[in-house]
C-alpha cells in the first residue's frame, strides 16, 4: 500500500499518515510537502513500524503534495535521531528539525548575482576608487564582501558599477567548493606522532567503528597527526566531520587546513550566511563536501558517505548544548560513528573524566603524544600567594606577575593574562545607598562594560546604559565597580605600561570569524604584546614567541557549587598555560590564588595530571555521580511564581521511590528567574543500573501541568544554575 507515515517537524503534532499519489516514490529519509488543514507542512518520510500511532483507514489518508529534490536523509541519521530523543528525553521532530537546519537547501536550484572587475577605467579617478580596483584584482563576491575586501563603504563600489568598471555576474549559489588534495603538502612528523597517525589510518582504511581517545599535550601536534587519517578519509572519497567547541577557532584552523590540503573546508557554523548554509548542506547531503568544520550543530548534517569524525577540543563545556535540545555532542558524535560505522576521535590535552575512564575500561582506544612537537618544552608553572603578594588597593596583578609582564615586554616577547570573566566589573553598586544593579528578567547582576558604555546580563542579553545617577536615591557620582572583569584588568596593565600594545580576546570582541582572523594576524606578527581574555583563549592558539601566561584568578572557577568545577578549573588553567613556550623559547605560567593548597591548584603546579585526575575519580566514585552513576536535572519554569512553584510540589509530591534513584528538590535554581520566567529545580542522582529516562517519562507524563508551565530535562547537565 502507499502508505506512509510521516515525521513532522513540530513536536505538537505527532507523527502523520498520509498517502502517495500514484506515481510517486518517496523511501524512508525522503522529505515531503504534505497538506494540514489549510496549511502545508514539511515532514520526514519515517521507517515502517519505528514511529507510535494508530493507522487510520486507507481511503481517509490525504495525499503527499511533493518530495523535495534533495536526497533522502540516510538510515545511519534517522537511528542517531531516534537515539538522540530517546536518550536526552526530547521531541522526535525537535531532533530531525537539527538534520533540516537549512530551510533555503529545501528549494531548488538557486543563482545569485555576485560582482567582479570588467576591465574598465572610471570616468573620475578617486583615491578610494583606485585603492578598490586594487584590492578586488582577481576577487568575485557580493557587494557586501568586496567592500569588506576593498576597505570601502558599499556606495563607492556601486559607483563603479554605475560606470561599468563593476560588472555584475549570475552564480550558482550551489557551485562546488574547492577540492582539498590530501598530497598537497604532508608533515614532517615526529616519530611518536607517526606511530599514532599510522594507527588512525588503519583505523580509517577498516572502515569500521572505532573509538580513539587522543591524548596529547599542548603542542604536541594533536591536529597535524589527525591530519592524516583525515586525508586517508579524503583519499579514499570518504567525508570527514571535525567538530570545533568555538567559531573563533574556525579562523585558524581554517589556515592550518588549507596549508595542509591546499584548499579551505566546508563550513558550518550559526554566524553563516543563509545562502551558505544552504550551499553547505547540499554539498554536504549530495557527498560533494569533503570535509565539514563546525560547531556542534554540524552533527546532524545529512552526511551521503561519512568516513570519519573528530572532535577537536573534546573536553570542552561548549559541546553541551543547554537549551533546546540538552544534547553533549562529544557522546553524539560517538554515537553517530557507531551508526555509521566509521572511527572517531576524540582530541584533547585534558581529556573529560568520562572519556579517561571509556579508555581505561577498554571501552576507547587510548593514543598518547606526551611530548611537545618540535624539541619544545613545557612551561614552567609558578604559584604566586595573593595571600602574601597582595595587589594594591583597587589592583588585582601581584608584584611577581607585574616583574613577569616587565621582563618579557623589555625582551620583546608576548604575554598573555587570563581571567574567566567579561567585562569590566560583575556588580556595579550605589556607595550613597548600596543600590545594586539586577537584571529586571534574571535574578543576575548587570556587568559593566565600559568599552561599550552599557549594563549587560550575560545570560539574557539585556542591556542599558550606565546612568549618570542611582536610580534609587538619585545621587550622582555614586556609582561604583566591584571586583575584576577583563576590561578593567586592562585598564591596570595600561596604566603599568603604557607603551604595551595590549588586546582582548573575548567572546564581545572576537564575535566574528573575520575578527577572530584579525587577531590571530596581529599576534602572529608582533603588532600585540599582551593579550588579556577569557576562556576563549585557553584553546587552539599558537602564538611562538608568547612566553608568560598570567592567571589573574584561579579560584574564580572553584566558586559556585559547581560539581565538576575542580575538574573545569583543572582542565581551564592547563589549556591556558599551555599557551606558553611553544616556540623555541622556553615559558613561563604564574598562577595567582588564595588556596595554594586546594587540590586543583597545588596539581596545577606540581604538573601532576594523573595524581589530580586519581582523586578526583574517586570523589565521583564515593558521589555515585558520573561516570560511576547518573545525573539528570528536572527544571520547571513559569512567568508566575506561584504557578511554578506550585508544579514542582506537585511533581514533587508524586516522585517515584526506587532503591537505585535518589531524586533531591524540588527547590529555587541558583538563577530562579531567567529571561523573565521562575524556575525550580529537582537533581536526579541514579544508578547505573537504573533505566533513568524510562523512570523520567513515565514520572513527569503522569502529571498534568498549568499551560504556562514549561517542563525541562536535561541528562547529563553540566550547567547547575
Amino acid at each position: 500500500m502507499n502508505r506512509v507515515r510521516l515525521l513532522v517537524l513540530n513536536a505538537a503534532l505527532g507523527p502523520l499518515d498520509y498517502r502517495l499519489p500514484e506515481g510517486m516514490s518517496a523511501p524512508a529519509g525522503s522529505v515531503v510537502v504534505a497538506p494540514l488543514g489549510p496549511r502545508k507542512v514539511t515532514g520526514i518520510v519515517w521507517d515502517k513500524g519505528r514511529l507510535p500511532g494508530e493507522a487510520i483507514a486507507f481511503e481517509r489518508l490525504r495525499p503527499i503534495l511533493e518530495v523535495v529534490p534533495v536526497p533522502p536523509l540516510p538510515a545511519p541519521l534517522r537511528r542517531l535521531i531516534e537515539w538522540t530523543a530517546d536518550y536526552y528525553c526530547a521531541p522526535l521532530a525537535s531532533v530531525a528539525r537539527m538534520a533540516l537546519a537549512s530551510g533555503g537547501a529545501l528549494g531548488g536550484p538557486a543563482t545569485m548575482t555576485e560582482y567582479r572587475l570588467s576591465g574598465g577605467t572610471p570616468e573620475r579617478m578617486t583615491a578610494q576608487r583606485r585603492a578598490a580596483i586594487a584590492a578586488l584584482e582577481g576577487e568575485q563576491g557580493t557587494m557586501r564582501e568586496l567592500a569588506g575586501l576593498a576597505g570601502v563603504s558599499q556606495g563607492v563600489l556601486r559607483g563603479l558599477v554605475h560606470q561599468g568598471v563593476i560588472e555584475p555576474v549570475r552564480v550558482n549559489i550551489d557551485r562546488p567548493y574547492d577540492r582539498a588534495d590530501p598530497d598537497f603538502a604532508p608533515p614532517d612528523l615526529s616519530p611518536g606522532q607517526a606511530a599514532v597517525a599510522g594507527r588512525l589510518v588503519a583505523a580509517v582504511q577498516a572502515r569500521a567503528f572505532a573509538p580513539f581517545l587522543l591524548d596529547g599535550v599542548t603542542g604536541s601536534g594533536k591536529t597535524e597527526t589527525y591530519f592524516e587519517p583525515v586525508a586517508e578519509a579524503v583519499r579514499s572519497g570518504k567525508q570527514v566531520l571535525v567538530l570545533l567547541p568555538e567559531i573563533a577557532l574556525t579562523e585558524n584552523f581554517l589556515a592550518r587546513f588549507a596549508a595542509r590540503f591546499g584548499a579551505a573546508p566546508v563550513l558550518w557554523h550559526s554566524s553563516l550566511r543563509s545562502t551558505a548554509r544552504r550551499r553547505a548542506w547540499r554539498a554536504i547531503a549530495d557527498g560533494s563536501a569533503q570535509v565539514v568544520v563546525g560547531a556542534r550543530s554540524a552533527l546532524f548534517l545529512p552526511y551521503a558517505d561519512l568516513g570519519l569524525i573528530v572532535v577537536d577540543e573534546a573536553h570542552e563545556v561548549s559541546f553541551k548544548q543547554d537549551d533546546g535540545v540538552r544534547y553533549n555532542a562529544r557522546d553524539v558524535a560517538v554515537m553517530r560513528a557507531r551508526f555509521e560505522s566509521v572511527p572517531v576521535i576524540l582530541a584533547s590535552a585534558t581529556p573529560a573524566l568520562e572519556s579517561l575512564h571509556m579508555a581505561a575500561q577498554g571501552v576507547y582506544e587510548k593514543l598518547d603524544l606526551p611530548a611537545r612537537f618540535g624539541g619544545a618544552s613545557l612551561p614552567s608553572v609558578r604559584l604566586v600567594n595573593l595571600t602574601q603578594e597582595k595587589p594594591g588597593s583597587g589592583r588585582w596583578l601581584a608584584r611577581p606577575l607585574i616583574d613577569a609582564l616587565r621582563d618579557r615586554l623589555d625582551k620583546g616577547e608576548q604575554a598573555l593574562l587570563f581571567l574567566n570573566r567579561r567585562g569590566y566589573a560583575p556588580l556595579t553598586l550605589c556607595r550613597n545607598c548600596g543600590h545594586r544593579f539586577k537584571c529586571p528578567s534574571c535574578s543576575a547582576w548587570l556587568v559593566e562594560h565600559r568599552l561599550s558604555a552599557r549594563l549587560a546580563c550575560h545570560h539574557c542579553g539585556f542591556e542599558t546604559r550606565v546612568p549618570e545617577a542611582c536610580p534609587e536615591c538619585g545621587e550622582s557620582d555614586c556609582l561604583v565597580a566591584c571586583g575584576p572583569g577583563v576590561e578593567r584588568i586592562a585598564d591596570e596593565v595600561r596604566e603599568l605600561f603604557p607603551a604595551a600594545r595590549i588586546a582582548l580576546a573575548t567572546s564581545d570582541t572576537l564575535n566574528t570569524p573575520e575578527r577572530a582572523a584579525e587577531f590571530i594576524a596581529m599576534a602572529q606578527g608582533k603588532a600585540i604584546d599582551i593579550i588579556i581574555g577569557t576562556q576563549l583563549v585557553t584553546k587552539g592558539f599558537h602564538f611562538p614567541d608568547l612566553t608568560l601566561v598570567g592567571v589573574v584568578d584561579a579560584d574564580l572557577g572553584l566558586e559556585g557549587g559547581d560539581l565538576r568545577a575542580g575538574e573545569r578549573t583543572f582542565s581551564q588553567i592547563a589549556q591556558v598555560a599551555g599557551r606558553a613556550g611553544r616556540g623555541a623559547k622556553p615559558g613561563e605560567v604564574l598562577i595567582q590564588t588564595r588556596h595554594p593548597d586546594a587540590p586543583v591548584i597545588a596539581a596545577l603546579a606540581s604538573g601532576d595530571r594523573d595524581g589530580f585526575y586519581a582523586a578526583e575519580t574517586a570523589a565521583r566514585r564515593d558521589a555515585g555521580a558520573p561516570p560511576f552513576g547518573r545525573w539528570a536535572a528536572i527544571i520547571l519554569s513559569s512567568e508566575d511564581e506561584k504557578e511554578a512553584r506550585e508544579a514542582a510540589t506537585r511533581l514533587g509530591d508524586v516522585r517515584p521511590r526506587l532503591a537505585d534513584v535518589q531524586i533531591l528538590g524540588p527547590a529555587p535554581a541558583p538563577l530562579a528567574l531567567l529571561r523573565g520566567r521562575y524556575r525550580y529545580r529537582f537533581l536526579v542522582n541514579a544508578r547505573r543500573s537504573a533505566n533513568l529516562q524510562a523512570m523520567l517519562r513515565d514520572w513527569i507524563g503522569g502529571v498534568q501541568f498549568a499551560p504556562g508551565v514549561r517542563v525541562g530535562i536535561d541528562i547529563d547537565p553540566y550547567s547547575f544554575v
